[in-house]
């Protein structure tokens, strides 16, 4: 059965960003532990942070265990991690009808409004967690941003348990390519992508 799930975790970016990984919406854990990519299974977190040398001190498979504060810590960790390396983080919709978890279930979807995010920062390359993400990306927003603010967006293979098929080693291969915008966007065909939400 589906439910109107509105958007209500706040982006995390600054002046200084200059990429935006969008997913489609936050999935029902990660509403319930108040951050994005906070299933116990989602290997975001392990994927970014690895790209960039770096490991997390609260991973997400250790959210059930851990208290109050020091799931405090864990979302800090996470949003100074992004600021650190000038990356900005939100999803494509603000509202939509879905059924649990399932993306395939999205209907009456109403984008979020970048605006801000994308005038007040140095941003110019967007990268979609999953293929939903991406076209949802595609069919809402890119005719309003891209040419305006002259973006590059690209999909990303979506890190959600649902797409068990992609290794943790493959993902970050992927996921690379935001520590290297030097190159042109030479990525694995979206249809490969699954699904994204945060």
């Amino acid at each position: 059965m589906s439910e109107t799930i509105v958007h209500e975790i706040s982006p995390v970016w600054d002046e200084e960003s200059r990429v935006l990984i969008l997913g489609t919406l936050p999935s029902p854990k990660s509403r319930e532990n108040g951050f994005f990519y906070m299933h116990p299974q989602n290997r975001f977190w392990e994927v970014i942070f690895t790209v960039f040398g770096e490991k997390l001190n609260f991973p997400n498979k250790a959210l059930k265990k851990i208290s109050a504060s020091e799931r405090l810590e864990a979302i800090n960790e996470r949003r100074d991690f992004l600021i650190r390396h000038k990356i900005a983080l939100w999803d494509v919709l603000k509202q939509c009808d879905i059924s649990g978890a399932s993306d395939a279930s999205i209907k009456n979807a109403v984008p979020n409004d970048f605006t801000e995010i994308l005038s007040r920062s140095k941003i110019r390359h967007i990268f979609c967690t999953g293929k939903t993400a991406f076209a949802l990306w595609k069919k809402h927003c890119s005719s309003v941003y891209e040419e305006r603010f002259a973006l590059k967006a690209a999909c990303l293979p979506s890190t959600s348990p649902a797409n068990a098929a992609w290794s943790v080693e493959n993902l970050v291969a992927e996921y690379s390519k935001i520590n290297n915008l030097g190159q042109d966007f030479s990525f694995t065909s979206q249809s490969d992508f699954s699904s994204g939400q945060s």
